[in-house]
């Protein structure tokens, strides 16, 4: 997938959700279709940790229940770094276990706003996917 687009509306969603639990990681799923997203659900990170996130298996189930009865797709997972970078981490890498858009989000530095963007990791590597907001 070379690019995602999502309203900013669904965006503004995303950043209020992991700026509120900051300077813990925040974490999410994206469903929609194609490469458009249609909504974004919020999970817990079970983990409760700055420097990675683990879903809550319970609400990550529920989610997926959700998005399968909708007649949606997984097209996404969104997570914070709210330390940085805003970036791919190592361990991002090493526990991508869905061929799906990584969304990390990451506080701008010097400043109250959140930057998003987007990657697809596969096979160890990793790319920058293009996000469209509209």
């Amino acid at each position: 997938m070379r690019s995602l687009t999502l309203t900013n509306e669904q965006l503004q969603k995303m950043i209020s959700h992991v700026r509120s639990h900051a300077p813990l990681e925040a974490c999410g799923l994206l469903a929609g279709r194609d490469s458009k997203v249609e909504s974004v659900l919020e999970v817990t990170n079970q983990a409760q940790s700055a420097v990675r996130f683990v879903m809550d298996p319970i609400e990550q189930l529920n989610a997926f229940e959700w998005i399968e009865s909708n007649g949606l797709d997984l097209i996404g997972i969104f997570h914070s770094h709210p330390t940085g970078p805003e970036t791919v981490s190592p361990t991002d890498v090493d526990q991508a276990a869905y061929a799906v858009v990584q969304v990390i989000l990451a506080p701008v530095e010097g400043s109250q706003a959140w930057r998003a963007r987007g990657f697809w990791i596969e096979d160890g590597n990793y790319s920058e996917v293009v996000l469209q907001v509209i």
